[in-house]
């Protein structure tokens, strides 16, 4: 098995794992198979979300009077949050700076994949709750809600999804994505950003605690086709994490992380920023859609949540 895993040009050796059966990584050729993978994933389209005008923004009801602490009630209810967001303080912060700057306040989430190579109803009905978080936002407050998704390409890599699968889903993620006003982005993109910049700070010592990794090892027996076994991936899986929080943390120093994940897997997560813990498809459901089944004539099985 190998014991590298690589997300961008350079090669630059990421220290000796704490133990024989931890992996190291290298940061070398983009997205574990070389630079012709990750320039074809480069490709992808990335959509950013239009800003409201000027004009618009004082033709808003709430543009004078809105306050953050209104802002946050509009999103901050259990219509969307499946437990109490970690961090407050930053969470109000991070709208309260967004208010100051008239910007629209800032929301970025990982995004998967899972065994499909196209997007289904769970992927249609998840992107259009998102929707519906971020209309809350704009009811208050004229500039809004921006949404980022970030397309974990390393992760699906690591999972040993095909290279064309992984860049024919992301491509209909992005495209649905962008129709919703939302941008993307690629998580291998934004780590070598990070890495020129020399905002890595890589923990040689960093390992999971043995309910954590006892965790990850359950969900990659479900997901992970790579090399080695499943506490290999699982391992592997909370190195990059380690890595690519950081990254994504230099990327969005404002952001409002939002995860269908709850909080016991608050380790995974920007340390630095304020997790937003959401439900995915609705109220009630936070299993990730790209892990769920999809109707279609390859699949016709109806995806069933009640």
């Amino acid at each position: 098995m190998s014991n590298e895993f690589v997300w961008c040009r350079d090669e630059v050796r990421i220290g000796e794992a704490k133990s024989t059966s931890l992996p190291q990584f290298t940061i070398g050729q983009a997205v574990a198979n070389g630079e012709a993978r990750h320039q074809r994933i480069r490709d992808l389209p990335v959509r950013r979300a239009d800003r409201p005008n000027e004009k618009a923004r004082r033709a808003h009801p709430a543009s004078k009077a809105v306050t953050a602490d209104a802002i946050l009630r509009s999103f901050n209810t259990w219509a969307f949050k499946r437990e109490q967001p970690a961090d407050p303080q930053l969470l109000a912060q991070a709208v309260a700076e967004a208010v100051t700057r008239g910007e629209p306040v800032p929301f970025i989430l990982y995004w998967g994949k899972g065994p499909r190579a196209k997007v289904g109803e769970p992927e249609i009905t998840c992107l259009d709750y998102l929707a519906a978080f971020a209309g809350r936002v704009r009811e208050v407050y004229a500039a809004g809600a921006s949404v980022e998704l970030i397309l974990t390409d390393t992760h699906a890599a690591l999972n040993g999804h095909a290279e064309r699968s992984v860049q024919q889903y992301f491509a209909e993620v992005g495209a649905h994505a962008g129709a919703r006003g939302f941008s993307t982005k690629l998580l291998s993109e934004l780590t070598c950003a990070a890495h020129a910049a020399g905002a890595l700070r890589i923990d040689r010592e960093a390992a999971p605690d043995e309910v954590i990794l006892q965790r990850l090892s359950t969900s990659a027996g479900k997901w992970y086709r790579g090399e080695g076994t499943t506490r290999d991936g699982a391992l592997k899986y909370f190195q990059m994490n380690m890595i690519e929080k950081r990254a994504v943390e230099f990327a969005f120093p404002r952001a409002i992380f939002i995860t269908f994940n709850g909080s016991q897997l608050r380790c995974l997560f920007p340390d630095r920023l304020p997790i937003f813990y959401m439900y995915s498809l609705r109220r009630g459901v936070s299993v990730k859609p790209w892990f769920l089944p999809a109707a279609g004539p390859e699949n016709p099985e109806h995806v069933d949540l009640t």
